[in-house]
């Protein structure tokens, strides 16, 4: 049950060929499966979750009219995303025991559309760094390896739907923590473009580099969800799905494609092979390729400056009351946030204006950009950064993740789809680009070209 689909578990439950009760026990059991293994669920309630699946069955059985699209579906969630009066730590020590009164903005929709809250995945500390581990739960591993890490920030929640316990789950993307999750667990996750889950107070409705989205087996999973959780209000803003039913292929769609954008990444070998094979794929299915990429020169400098500011916008306050208790690498983002100067952040704007100007420039002549999600393949799980790229060594931590950061700078949608394995079974990512609001076209390309491939049926063998 657990391996269906997020449709067709909503399909079986509307037909009542299962009840909400045998999904929740089959979700709770496959979490004491493999969740020894794996350490991607670090909260769990299973008599919460079944006292509401047992509810749910009995509304249905009563012929309760409109019901909620996923009504009675389990699904964990994010550990940093507040779900009420249940335990929500953001990974850190200082927040152990934090239960919230409030659903974030993505938890509230979620539970709108029906969806049975069963616990939490896990996070690197403030969801900072692109590993998941952290000193309240440790480390989650990688599904295809145990001996390599998951990636993150979203790496709970990608583990977790990659082994089959629920079939899509909620995340966020900074700099890649959707996208990289999804190409270490071989599933997809979509970075979307700003606003479409908007945040609501007292969340900060202005932050922009930080995009909550989700994560799922199949790309018409992770497009369902958006159509169920987007928008101003709880009712739909655009149709995500609206293209499943039409073309099949990408004839008369030019694609860029750049696994190394040119030369500006480094990649590991086994990494570019794979995905350099994606163009024949890609021109198989009727698209115009084309080698151009964008001016990329001032991404870095934006990411960086952003996350900085965004970081110590956050953490000032935790920061004061606890000095010295922050990892390394997040104290030094603080700090470089909170040393941030007025003419830092005019050249920040001034920059990120040039870059806007870039991409709108490139998707005037191209209506979407493929290139590597991972620099890297699944790397040691007691590493917390890779610090080498074929045997040279990266600048500092954020270096290997060049190839997401860049378009988070951006702000244009990102997701990350399954494109192959590496010899020893790892997996491989690629990552497709859209132009700001083009989330459908990138939504599109991902899923002929899954149609193609059927990477993503292959599963871990835990």
């Amino acid at each position: 049950m657990t391996w269906m689909t997020l449709s067709e578990q909503a399909t079986a439950l509307d037909c009542r060929e299962l009840s909400s009760v045998e999904l929740v026990t089959a979700h709770l059991d496959r979490i004491a499966e493999i969740n020894p293994a794996i350490n991607a669920i670090v909260t769990l309630e299973p008599e919460r979750a079944l006292e509401a699946a047992r509810n749910a069955d009995k509304r249905r059985l009563a012929g309760g009219a409109d019901l909620p699209a996923l009504f009675g579906i389990p699904m964990t969630h994010k550990d940093t995303h507040d779900t009420a009066g249940m335990r929500t730590t953001y990974g850190s020590e200082l927040f152990a025991d934090h239960v919230p009164a409030r659903n974030s903005t993505v938890i509230a929709r979620l539970q709108a559309a029906g969806v049975i809250s069963t616990g939490k995945t896990n996070v690197p500390e403030f969801a900072a760094g692109a590993h998941t581990s952290n000193r309240v739960f440790g480390t989650t591993k990688n599904p295809y390896d145990t001996m390599r890490s998951a990636a993150g920030s979203s790496g709970g929640a990608a583990a977790a739907i990659a082994c089959g316990v629920q079939s899509a789950g909620d995340g966020t993307d900074a700099g890649g923590s959707l996208r990289l999750p999804a190409s270490f667990n071989n599933i997809v996750g979509l970075r979307p473009s700003h606003g479409w889950i908007p945040r609501t107070l007292p969340e900060d409705p202005w932050q922009w580099l930080g995009q909550p989205g989700f994560m799922a087996r199949t790309v018409d999973d992770v497009a369902w969800l958006m159509e169920l959780c987007s928008g101003s209000e709880l009712a739909n803003s655009a149709n995500f799905v609206s293209r499943k039913d039409g073309a099949s292929d990408l004839n008369g769609t030019v694609v860029g494609f750049s696994p190394d954008l040119a030369g500006l990444l480094e990649l590991e070998a086994e990494v570019n092979d794979v995905v350099s094979a994606v163009g024949e794929v890609v021109a198989g299915l009727g698209a115009r390729l084309s080698e151009s990429v964008p001016d990329l020169s001032t991404a870095r400098h934006v990411f960086r400056t952003a996350r900085a500011y965004e970081f110590a916008a956050t953490l000032r306050d935790v920061n004061a009351a606890h000095p010295g208790h922050l990892k390394a690498s997040l104290q030094a983002d603080v700090d470089a946030g909170l040393a941030l100067t007025a003419t830092n952040l005019f050249d920040f704007d001034r920059a990120r204006a040039q870059l806007w100007s870039a991409m709108n420039d490139y998707f005037s002549t191209h209506d979407v950009l493929i290139t590597t999600t991972s620099q890297v393949l699944p790397f040691s799980a007691d590493e917390d950064y890779p610090t080498m790229i074929n045997s040279r060594p990266i600048q500092d931590y954020m270096a290997w993740i060049d190839s997401t950061t860049l378009f988070s700078a951006t702000g244009c949608p990102a997701m990350s789809v399954p494109a192959g394995f590496s010899s020893t079974g790892l997996p491989i990512g690629l990552q497709i680009i859209g132009p700001v609001g083009g989330d459908a076209a990138v939504l599109h390309v991902a899923r002929c070209f899954e149609a193609a491939t059927g990477h993503g049926l292959r599963h871990p063998e835990l």
